[in-house]
Parts: structure tokens; C-alpha cells; sequence
């Protein structure tokens, strides 16, 4: 069952994990947020039976809040992996502590990503390819698929969809910057202020944007989680993504008196 659209308007605890989405041996949880700035953010975790992945788990600072919340769901220890969306601090310098509890769990991130993922001080771990291998099955036949988002920000970023909730988890893409914060978005027209504050300076061009569009353009989307800001629901995701297909940002403005030949 999805819960979020029943979150919507509710006075939430950002200390605690909340589930999002609920179905007999698979449930999504947002674990909370410790960090009072306008450029805070999200971790998620997905529990499939007796296997869990993280998602961008964030920096050292909040490594251990986060670390508390995964332990009320399950055992640290008993992570299976733990998804980057792309290597910046912000969603993967925590690495370095999950991995001291878990040494087998797999980092599963891009190779782009990979390369630089050994600057934070880690060498000997598992390292899942997604472009090599873009699905993750659980155990149980629970299905991730990865999507990759070159240059929006990064070249080797990525997303992840889940095929049971049909939830995307899209890293930078749809993530805003506001002080004042909700779990999940109440009014989308509002909202897209905050998320130009990042998108128009972070992502890279429009044709960047368009491109992920028609990678996702026939996908079932019941909610975007993104890194950074408040969650967009089903009701939302049409314009969701004409905001992204219609998104001038980066070297469209940076460069706007340029013209193709």
C-alpha cells in the first residue's frame, strides 16, 4: 500500500523513520532528517524479506541518527547494500562508517562514480555496476531498476525504480532547496521555486533533461523521493515531469547567446 498521499498535511516527526510504502514482506522508509538547512537531506531505505538497501545515506555528520533508524527496522549489519546516485558527500561520505558494520554489503552505484569513490578512504568493498547490471533482485523477486541520468548532475548519475511500489528514487532530479520544509509536496505550482534554486544552477542543459524524460516517459511513476527537498506524489507527476522536460538550466543560460549550427 502506498502511504504517502495519507502523510500529506500531517505534523510528522523528522527524527523517526516513516514508512512510505507497505506490502506484506516489502516495505520503503524515509529514515528521517537530523539537519536544520535548506540543503538537507534524505535517506531512504528499502526492506525486501530479510534483505535491505540503502539509499544515498548522506554524509559522516548524520551518520549516526541515521544509523539508529536503520536499527529500528533492522540490523545494521544485515544491510545488503547501499545505492549512490552519484559519489558527492552529501550522499555518499557515510560509506566509509557503513562499512565498518557491514564490510559485504555492495556499494551499487555507477563506474563513473566508483572511480572516485575510493578518495573517501575505502578500497576493499563490493561494487555492483549498474551500468552493467541495471536491476537489482531481491531475494524474494522484489525487482530495482536503474536508470542512468548522465550530466543531470553528475555524468555517471543514476536512478532508481522500484518495481513493486513503482516509486522513483531520483537523486538530484526534482530536488529543491527551502528553509521551510514538508515531507511531502502540498502544492507542486509553489514548490517549483525551490526547485529552481538548485536545478537551474546544478543540472547541466535542457537537452540533458529531456533525455531522462524519454527514459522514463512509459514508466507507471507514484512518486518521485528525491535526495534534496519534499517528496512529489502521483497527483503531481505530470507536472513533475513537464517541469523537468520544459527546464532550461546550466549551459542553456550560462551560454543562451550561443547558437547551433
Amino acid at each position: 500500500m502506498n502511504l504517502i498521499s495519507q502523510l500529506n498535511n500531517q505534523a510528522l516527526d523528522a527524527n523517526q523513520a516513516i514508512c512510505l510504502f507497505q506490502q506484506s514482506d516489502f516495505n520503503i522508509w524515509w529514515l528521517g532528517i537530523s539537519e536544520a538547512t535548506a540543503f538537507r537531506s534524505n535517506t531512504y531505505l528499502i526492506q525486501s524479506g530479510n534483505q535491505a538497501l540503502l539509499i544515498d545515506p548522506g554524509h559522516r555528520a548524520y551518520f549516526q541518527p541515521v544509523r539508529e533508524r536503520v536499527a529500528a527496522i533492522i540490523p545494521p549489519e544485515q544491510l545488503t547494500g547501499i545505492i549512490l546516485c552519484h559519489q558527492d558527500p552529501d550522499v555518499a561520505a557515510s560509506i566509509v562508517d557503513w562499512l565498518e558494520i557491514a564490510p559485504d554489503l555492495q556499494i551499487i552505484s555507477s563506474p563513473r562514480s566508483n572511480v572516485l569513490l575510493p578518495y573517501y578512504g575505502i578500497s576493499d568493498y563490493r561494487f555492483f555496476d549498474i551500468v552493467e547490471n541495471p536491476q537489482f533482485t531481491f531475494t524474494n523477486g522484489h525487482k530495482i531498476q536503474f536508470i542512468e541520468s548522465p550530466f543531470l548532475h553528475f555524468a555517471g548519475a543514476f536512478t532508481s525504480y522500484d518495481c513493486t511500489s513503482n516509486m522513483l528514487f531520483s537523486g538530484d532530479i526534482w530536488a529543491a532547496i527551502q528553509l521551510s520544509w514538508q515531507l511531502i509536496v502540498d502544492n507542486f505550482e509553489q514548490h517549483t521555486q525551490f526547485m529552481d534554486l538548485f536545478h537551474i544552477d546544478y543540472m547541466a542543459s535542457n537537452i540533458a533533461c529531456r533525455g531522462y524524460i524519454e527514459k522514463i516517459k512509459d514508466l507507471k511513476i507514484n512518486a518521485i523521493l528525491p535526495q534534496h527537498g519534499s517528496i512529489i506524489d502521483a497527483t503531481d507527476v505530470p507536472a513533475a515531469l513537464k517541469y523537468l522536460n520544459q527546464l532550461r538550466c546550466g549551459t542553456d543560460i550560462i551560454y543562451s547567446h550561443l547558437e547551433y549550427d
